[in-house]
């Protein structure tokens, strides 16, 4: 830590650190590039196995099934194999029990040879030989059965190192007694009296052509010779049949179960196929009714659910096709009436439209008031007759009639072309009208004249809402789009209006009267004009703020829209302002070190919405960037300068007397 510095910024940093490596790791693209290798190959599976319930329900059940069939097959095998050891347990026992009694008999029986004393013989005979003779004999009786071994008393104590086996030790068929026999099981037999067993394995000596160890069951006692020292006998039982028979039993379980899993699975696949089939069959016809033939129907066959099911879902078809023809039906005689209204309107239109000129071009003999109304008059019939054109061409996109006549065309002649028409009014108004990136040219296959009604009717709305301030239109283009957006700095738009706005008829407020303004079908057309060419029209608005609409078209005629090289909200609105003002003021903050009182302080941004008109007369327009994309931020309106008190004050005069004047609502 350097002197001086305090020590929670140094933990800050550790901590800041520490996030930052995080964040590194997180976004690291060896990382992520992992991640998507590991996805790719599992996505169609996962796709596969959410969109397919068949799939779902026949492995849900397989998976059960084999949990059950190994459940009951361990539960099985336990069974077996404990009946298996307690059947060879009890036979062992009563087998070793009998050889038991036989050894102790031979070796308490006196021993008579030539008619000699007894007792003398007995002394005289040889321990080793007879229990050679007594193993071989015992063994004799269970062929394959059981093995004899017979260790010495004491073998139960641990040898000596390099002692070669037990003394006394002898067994039958090649077993290795000292091997065999479990060092526990002759400590018990050396210490108690009785009977003990315990399992383990008949390993076999190097002379029996190198059989593999057994499993076995061994049982010992300690018993005593004919010299009476003692001796242990133990009986050795394979388990290779019961091992054998457990194997069998196992595979047997085994193909059973695997067998029972393949056909519960496979009558899952056919029990959920009936149910699932009619379903996907709904599903395809539901996605055929959406898509406009109102004609298909389910195929209902039988009595069942499944067969309701289908009758219920073809009524309803039946009943939604019958109500889109009614509704169709009415809509169709809607729009022919509309037409034929329009149309029929002309002639008598035409007629008063004569009288109506004879008499305004009269009005300087009439009175006042007989003067002003027949002024009334003409302009109520001009309003009449751009009511009757807007009808008119509205009927049109509902009856599908409307053609586009696309060509190349240089947006910067229609948008010259669009402000000289809307001079005169701009002048009536006060308003200026800028125009931005119309360096460089903006060519779009598009109908000149329908492009040319769309932004005439965007232009005269901004101008005549626009309370006298300046309206900016900015071309650009990028990619296969262009845009033209048109921004003015009035009383704005309410939120949820920007969509509103496009509807038909629609005024922001329905209380005032519509002495200004159009008939209430311009942006309408415009939307419709702008969907004729595959192209988006949009608008943004905030209270107090002023408004942005823009109209985006595709380059050539039939390319879909990616975006829009102008973003809808301008960089002059309220929130980019702020979050503009946030980042100086974090960006002065930073450079300067301190934040007390001493240290600079960032200015705030200016409040008004209203950028104020340069000094010079003619200003360069700024070229549109080729390379911007929707909502990244392309250049609007330029702010210079604030003006002073006096021009704002006389600028907010002048809007509020033309206010004042005007009665129309914010309904274009």
């Amino acid at each position: 830590m350097q002197p001086g510095t305090p020590r929670g910024d140094s933990r800050r940093g550790v901590l800041r650190g520490g996030r930052l490596l995080k964040e590194r790791l997180a976004g690291s693209p060896v990382l992520r590039l992992c991640v998507r290798l590991v996805r790719r190959p599992l996505l169609p599976a996962v796709r596969l196995w959410r969109r397919n319930i068949q799939l779902r329900v026949v492995t849900g059940t397989l998976l059960l099934s084999l949990t059950v069939v190994l459940a009951l097959g361990f539960v099985v095998i336990a069974q077996v194999s404990k009946g298996l050891l307690d059947a060879k347990e009890e036979a062992a026992q009563s087998q070793a029990a009998g050889g038991f009694a036989v050894a102790q008999e031979k070796a308490n029986t006196p021993f008579a040879a030539d008619g000699s004393d007894v007792t003398d013989n007995k002394v005289g005979r040889d321990a080793s030989t007879w229990m050679n003779s007594l193993v071989k004999q015992l063994a004799s009786g269970g062929q394959t059965a059981f093995e004899v071994a017979a260790l010495g008393a004491g073998a139960g104590e641990p040898a000596a190192p390099g002692a070669q086996g037990v003394k006394g030790a002898r067994a039958s068929g090649n077993v290795d007694p000292t091997a065999s026999v479990p060092i526990t099981l002759r400590r018990a037999v050396n210490h108690a009296t009785g009977t003990f067993k315990t399992f383990s394995e008949i390993r076999y000596t190097a002379g029996s052509g190198e059989k593999a160890p057994a499993p076995a069951l061994v049982i010992g006692k300690r018993l005593t010779d004919i010299n009476g020292d003692p001796y242990d006998l133990y009986y050795l039982f394979p388990l290779t049949q019961e091992e054998e028979s457990l194997n069998l039993i196992k595979a047997t379980i085994a193909t059973a179960g695997l067998f029972v899993v393949v056909l519960l699975g496979a009558i899952a696949w056919l029990v959920v196929r009936q149910v699932v089939t009619p379903v996907r069959m709904a599903a395809g016809i539901a996605e055929r009714l959406s898509a406009g033939r109102l004609q298909e129907r389910m195929k209902v066959t039988g009595e069942d659910d499944i067969a309701r099911l289908g009758e219920a879902f073809n009524k309803m078809a039946q009943n939604l096709q019958h109500k889109i023809q009614q509704l169709e039906d009415l809509s169709r005689m809607q729009r022919r009436f509309v037409s034929d209204v329009s149309h029929e309107l002309r002639t008598p239109l035409t007629t008063v439209r004569m009288a109506a000129d004879v008499i305004h071009d009269a009005r300087v003999d009439f009175d006042p008031v007989t003067a002003r109304s027949a002024e009334l008059l003409a302009g109520q019939l001009d309003r009449f007759e751009s009511l009757l054109a807007d009808l008119l061409e509205i009927s049109r996109f509902d009856a599908g009639a409307a053609a586009l006549e696309a060509e190349p065309i240089d947006l910067r002649d229609v948008v010259r072309r669009v402000i000289d028409g809307a001079e005169p009014l701009a002048e009536h108004k006060g308003t200026r009208i800028r125009v931005l990136g119309d360096t460089q040219p903006v060519i779009a296959e598009a109908d000149s004249r329908r492009v040319e009604r769309v932004l005439r009717n965007l232009v005269v709305n901004a101008v005549e809402h626009g309370e006298g301030r300046d309206v900016v239109v900015r071309l650009a283009s990028a990619g296969g789009a262009v845009a033209v957006a048109v921004r003015d700095y009035g009383v704005g738009l309410k939120p949820g209006e920007a969509t509103r706005v496009f509807n038909r008829f629609w005024r922001a407020d329905p209380a005032r009267a519509r002495t200004t303004g159009g008939t209430g079908l311009g942006l309408s057309i415009a939307v419709e004009d702008a969907r004729l060419h595959g192209g988006w029209l949009q608008a943004w608005g905030e209270p107090g703020g002023g408004s942005q609409f823009r109209l985006t078209l595709p380059r050539t005629a039939d390319e879909p829209l990616r975006g829009s090289p102008i973003p809808l909200e301008p960089e002059d609105s309220r929130a980019n302002r702020a979050r503009a003002a946030a980042e100086a003021a974090a960006r002065a903050g930073s450079g300067n070190g301190t934040g007390g009182p001493g240290g600079d302080r960032p200015r705030p941004a200016d409040r008004s919405p209203i950028p104020p008109r340069p000094a010079v007369t003619t200003a360069l327009p700024v070229p549109a960037d080729p390379t911007a994309l929707p909502g990244n931020g392309a250049r609007v309106v330029a702010r210079p300068a604030e003006q002073s008190a006096a021009e704002r004050s006389a600028a907010e005069r002048s809007a509020a007397d033309t206010s004042a004047q005007e009665d129309g609502p914010r309904g274009r």
